[in-house]
């Protein structure tokens, strides 16, 4: 069963900001999310909900609800600037 994704309008606003050469890599890591919300390398994060998968230097924080199978995008970034 495929998870749905939704994307944060501030997750929309950091990705339109990517640089064009890592775009396609995290939208495709993003996409794979709806086969597997648990991918090998993604961890649980401390002191705040979600999860994070890493690309390259840049980090997508996200959230699961299994109930509804729901993949939600909270935020996406550079690894020195997203967990602030």
């Amino acid at each position: 069963m495929a998870y749905n994704i939704v994307i944060s309008s501030k997750a929309e606003k950091q990705l339109a900001k990517l640089p064009s050469q890592f775009y396609p890599k995290i939208i495709e890591n993003i996409l794979a999310l709806a086969e597997n919300p648990r991918p090998s390398g993604c961890k649980k994060l401390k002191g705040r909900a979600g999860y994070r998968i890493r690309i390259g230097d840049y980090r997508v924080i996200y959230s699961i609800e299994d109930g509804i199978l729901l993949v939600r995008i909270i935020t996406v970034g550079d690894r020195k600037e997203i967990y602030e």
